[in-house]
């Protein structure tokens, strides 16, 4: 939002929120029939070319976001935060706002005329228009818009995003909107108005502009050094992603549209267009100090990908309607991950202090776990990343599972893995009420599992178990007195449950009202109560100095981490040389992780029954 919002700044359908793609619905039904009745033809191409934008953008954005985290010829070294990643989502007005113009033009204007495909004077007379009139009136107006009156209550809004992406260069207020349009139509109206208009010349027009728009916004260097040097003038006719960078940075530089020429007409072009361009290129892959390996969960988690629909990932993963109609969509992605993705990928990057945290994507998902025939290509790719970041000198590999295996296979590793089970334990433990003498465990025991019961047992708090092998399991990891606190029992009656995964249906139903449900692995039970409270899987809030946090983990809150990952953070951060991981090696000592955790700024979650009191 602009400082001063003027007059016409809401698009027309904002009260619409996510369902204003409802506004072209009549013209897709219409564009349908007049096509299946073979009325008109050119109805339904203003769909495709609808859909097209919309496809060419979302891969600009997935790009984009690909290489930034990798970090080769980024551009603008700095974060993206959740609120640029709200302010952008609005980033698709504009092409629901174009379809509706050209629609409208061919109903009331062309009527059942029927546009020819091709016409090489139209074509041609686009060119020679863009390159005179529109890019001169364009960088006239945008230097208005910078003057303080209209700035303010317009043009500040696209400029709150100082670092940008390809999406950053069609967020602007409705009214602006309005002003471009008029400007980047002057080529195709006055096609229209001398019968040369064509369907080529439309559609390349508008690829053209979305292309560039993408280009000059993508905050990574695409343009190689031998596109000018084949042909010097290129530089006035063909900006770069760091010239246009420099407008966002440096706000009274480099105002042309997409060719810079009136930039050095006018002397407006930033001196350090040419320096900042040969540095760009020059910016190498960056070294990570930690990896955290993750992997897919549910088919929906694939929106959870920063990579992917910024302002779905940017909100915990829940039940929208929208993503049961996107059903047939999330098939084809999930399906083209998991089959044609044979080893691990960068898809984010973090800072935290002098720590910087890349996140690989382990392209399987958790059911992939359970299969035998999976089994191997998994631990190749694990095997494949971890041997991958001992070249990089990578300090932590932080792994989403246990990584026993890796750690024999190769003793002489330099990097530490770390599956962040310490401090998984720790948050559990510390979310149990100060004032609990007892709690029920239902669940599969894990690595993670064993460790809260020992240390509750410990502490005098009585555990509770239902079934006789659970508790003959337990039983023999508890030494000494302790023993007496672990008791098998036929009683719901406890009010807080530590629960993992084999929960069922019955159980939850047997529990008290007002139980809480503490859950110890990394997946949620399903809230099957509505009477009692259910506290998220182990996680933690990030500190807030942490940076480039635009994305929500899975079903955890906006900057809240999970314990695993926090744990392999706070291993790199203090610097820790043992291994953390494997199922049968003794857990690293979680209240050690638990106060590193604390004092490098993470702060535990608060209770559900506490926040609603």
């Amino acid at each position: 939002m602009a400082s001063r919002p003027g007059l016409l700044t809401d698009w027309p359908w904002t009260p619409l929120g996510s369902f204003k793609y409802l506004v072209v619905v009549p013209l897709v039904i219409d564009s349908i029939y007049s096509y299946a009745t073979m009325r008109d033809m050119d109805k339904l191409l203003i769909v495709a070319v609808m859909v097209g934008r919309i496809v060419h953008s979302q891969m600009w954005i997935s790009y984009a976001r690909y290489k930034t985290a990798k970090g080769t010829k980024r551009i603008v070294n700095k974060s993206i935060e959740f609120d640029q990643v709200d302010r952008e989502r609005t980033w698709d007005d504009q092409v629901i706002f174009n379809t509706l113009i050209v629609y409208l033009t061919k109903v009331y204007v062309l009527g059942t005329n029927t546009v020819p495909f091709w016409r090489l004077d139209g074509v041609v007379q686009v060119a020679l228009l863009h390159a005179g009139p529109v890019e001169f009136i364009y960088y006239w107006f945008h230097r208005a818009l910078h003057h303080h009156f209209l700035y303010s209550r317009y043009h500040s809004h696209h400029h709150s995003s100082i670092v940008t992406e390809p999406i950053t260069s069609v967020v602007h207020p409705f009214a602006e909107h309005i002003g471009y349009t008029l400007i980047l139509g002057i080529p195709l109206v006055t096609t229209l108005l001398c019968g040369t208009v064509s369907a080529a010349s439309i559609a390349l027009y508008i690829t053209y502009i979305d292309f560039m728009n993408n280009l000059g916004h993508c905050n990574f260097e695409l343009i190689p050094r031998s596109f000018f040097s084949l042909f010097p003038p290129l530089k006035y006719l063909c900006y770069t992603p760091s010239f246009h960078s420099l407008h966002h940075t440096q706000f009274r530089t480099n105002y042309s549209l997409f060719m810079p020429m009136y930039d050095y007409v006018y002397g407006t072009n930033d001196k350090c267009s040419d320096s900042l361009y040969e540095s760009s290129l020059e910016e190498e892959e960056e070294k990570p100090d930690a990896i955290h390996l993750t992997h897919l969960t549910s088919l929906d988690s694939i929106y959870h990908l920063r990579l992917g629909f910024a302002s779905l990932s940017s909100h915990p993963l829940s039940s929208r309607c929208y993503l049961v109609l996107m059903r047939p969509f999330t098939l084809i992605i999930s399906l083209m991950l998991t089959s044609f993705s044979s080893r691990t990928f960068v898809f984010e990057r973090n800072r935290i202090g002098d720590l910087t945290l890349h996140s690989h994507l382990l392209p399987k998902f958790s059911s992939h776990y359970k299969s035998r025939q999976q089994k191997e290509s998994i631990n190749k790719m694990i095997e494949a990343a971890i041997l991958e970041a001992e070249k990089k000198d990578v300090r932590g590999e932080e792994l989403n599972g246990y990584g026993e295996m890796y750690v024999r296979k190769y003793p002489k590793l330099k990097i530490r893995i770390v599956d962040g089970s310490s401090l998984a334990a720790a948050v559990v433990v510390h979310s149990i009420p100060v004032d609990t003498r007892e709690v029920l465990f239902r669940g599969r025991i894990t690595k993670i599992g064993r460790a809260i019961v020992i240390s509750l047992c410990q502490n005098g708090i009585k555990v509770m178990v239902l079934r006789e092998e659970e508790h003959s399991m337990l039983n023999g990891f508890i030494g000494g007195h302790c023993k007496e606190n672990l008791v098998l029992t036929t009683n719901y009656s406890p009010m807080i449950w530590l629960v993992g995964d084999g929960l069922s249906k019955e159980d939850q139903k047997k529990a008290r009202k007002g139980t809480l449900f503490i859950p110890f692995s990394q997946f949620p039970p399903s809230k099957l109560r509505k009477d009692c409270f259910y506290h998220t899987t182990p996680a933690m809030i990030i500190p807030d100095a942490a940076q480039n946090i635009d994305s929500c983990e899975n079903w955890l809150g906006r900057r809240v981490m999970s314990a695993w990952r926090v744990g392999g953070i706070v291993h790199a951060l203090e610097g820790w040389e043992e291994h953390e991981c494997g199922l049968e090696v003794p857990m690293a000592n979680p209240p050690r992780v638990w106060e590193a955790a604390l004092r490098h700024g993470f702060k535990p979650l608060v209770l559900p029954s506490l926040e609603t009191k």
